[in-house]
């Protein structure tokens, strides 16, 4: 059977000039979430991909000059990316550099699936399936269930969490994924490891996946007996960084834009499912076409697991009437 990659590798794509688009959404008076959509344009056809890099200083100065027009295998194009360099200066987050490949490898498959007609799961020769989604929030939890008792969670635990809040959060039977954000430096949603507050979730919360714990100092201890039920998302680049974790996960948060190239997320999802390693998908808090292609790779891949791929609407906030229901129908039509 052809690799999942091999799939796509052989693929054309006529491009024949490139832009970009900035979208911006004011968050909080302390926050901007600012994104850039590459945009191809090619034999009549438009394909886009999302940069999702957080820091906005970094979408400044965004390259729109290189020399991307011509016929490419999707291989090659890749390739060709590879002799590019993307940022004029270096960005603030590592993770950027990924970012931005990913926008411009998610734009090319976009376009190369459009001039050929075809979708990627016609690709992959798979179903799409119904998207199963959670609602990814710091806020009550309350609002959203007034409104929707089926909604179920995926929720950062916070350092005031005690006793008696998970306790509550737990009988709702609706928290499916917790992040521990160990991962994290500087940033609003950060939180220090914690063994006393691990073995609190780990009790109260016995059948919920814990994501991004951190295993060394006496944390891997306050986990015990929570082992299968372990994710991992922000140290996840590649395959090899699965390989680089103290202890093989049987769950991983799947972010497309944090692999960079189509070939290693595929090769990624590939061992996963070669080692009965469960997935589901997340979301960088896309303004664009992102989001709709993270439902599309959730819908080929990881279609009834805990994604945090929900429509933008319940991510944004405050809760409100009329927002989409879990599952998402299958998408339909040509492109990512």
């Amino acid at each position: 059977m052809p690799s999942l990659w091999n799939s796509f590798a052989d693929l054309r794509v006529r491009i024949d000039d490139y832009s970009v688009q900035r979208r911006e959404l004011e968050v909080s008076k302390s926050f901007t979430r600012v994104t850039t959509t590459v945009v191809l344009e090619g034999d009549g056809e438009t394909g886009e991909g999302e940069d999702v890099t957080y820091t906005p200083t970094d979408h400044e100065h965004f390259p729109v000059g290189e020399m991307l027009a011509g016929t490419w295998s999707l291989h090659d194009y890749s390739v060709r990316l590879n002799e590019l360099e993307l940022f004029d200066a270096e960005p603030q987050m590592a993770a950027s550099r990924d970012y931005r490949r990913w926008a411009f490898e998610s734009a090319a498959l976009d376009l190369a699936l459009r001039q050929a007609g075809r979708s990627l799961a016609d690709v992959l020769g798979r179903e799409l399936h119904p998207v199963r989604f959670v609602a990814s929030t710091r806020a009550e939890i309350g609002p959203y269930r007034e409104l929707n008792p089926d909604l179920e969670f995926k929720l950062d635990v916070a350092e005031g969490w005690d006793r008696a809040l998970m306790e509550r959060l737990a009988a709702t039977d609706r928290v499916r994924v917790l992040d521990l954000k160990a991962y994290y430096r500087n940033t609003s949603v950060d939180l220090a490891p914690d063994p006393a507050l691990y073995r609190l979730v780990v009790e109260c919360f016995p059948d919920v996946v814990i994501e991004d714990a951190w295993l060394e100092d006496g944390c891997r201890e306050a986990l015990a007996g929570a082992e299968d039920r372990l994710s991992f998302d922000a140290p996840i680049h590649s395959w090899g960084d699965v390989g680089k974790l103290p202890l093989e996960p049987r769950w991983l948060n799947i972010k497309p834009s944090r692999f960079g190239t189509l070939r290693s997320l595929l090769e990624c999802i590939e061992e996963c499912e070669a080692r009965e390693i469960r997935m589901y998908g997340g979301g960088q808090f896309e303004l664009g076409p992102g989001r709709r292609q993270i439902q599309r790779l959730a819908a080929v891949f990881y279609a009834d697991a805990p994604n945090d791929v929900a429509p933008s609407e319940v991510n944004e906030g405050p809760a409100h009437a009329g927002l989409t229901p879990s599952p998402l129908p299958p998408p339909d039509g040509v492109g990512f």
